[in-house]
């Protein structure tokens, strides 16, 4: 049996209450420092990555404008080239530019309507009916399918 096992009837030796204040108080100052040090690495983090992502952001914005420029030039030759080609099929110029114009105009109306059809999800409507049944931010209106809804009693 080692010394520092109790014996049958003998108490285990317990530190003095100051010993366990001490000890106790300098692994709570660790862990506050350690928090401290886990903090600022989180905020260094998050700044290098905010800084990453607005340089991305910038980058790509740049390059999605040289995409869209040289796009449209790409369709702009395109149409000349459909255009000469349904001329050379017999059309005139005014039916092969007609062709060609309504070819634009539809692709132009089913963008519109696919652009609309997204900004629709970017109107949170998920997280303001949430946000509404918990009471914050609340303002019905009579536009507001979800202006009536009850929270049921019990349930958060």
């Amino acid at each position: 049996m080692s010394e520092d096992t109790p014996r049958d009837g003998e108490p285990a030796a317990t530190p003095p209450l100051e010993e366990s204040i001490r000890q106790v108080s300098q692994a709570s100052q660790a862990a506050a420092e350690a928090a401290k040090h886990s903090l600022r690495s989180l905020r260094r983090l998050a700044s290098a990555d905010f800084a990453l992502a607005r340089s991305a952001f910038g980058r790509a914005l740049a390059w999605s404008g040289v995409a869209i420029v040289f796009g449209a030039s790409a369709w702009l030759l395109m149409a000349a080239t459909l255009i000469a080609l349904l001329q050379s099929w017999g059309l005139s110029w005014l039916q092969a530019l007609l062709i060609t114009s309504l070819l634009s105009l539809a692709v132009t109306g089913y963008a519109i309507w696919r652009v609309s059809y997204f900004f629709h999800h970017t109107g949170m409507h998920a997280t303001r009916r949430q946000l509404s049944r918990l009471g914050l931010f609340d303002e019905p209106s009579e536009d507001d399918p979800d202006a009536g809804v009850q929270i049921p009693e019990g349930k958060p």
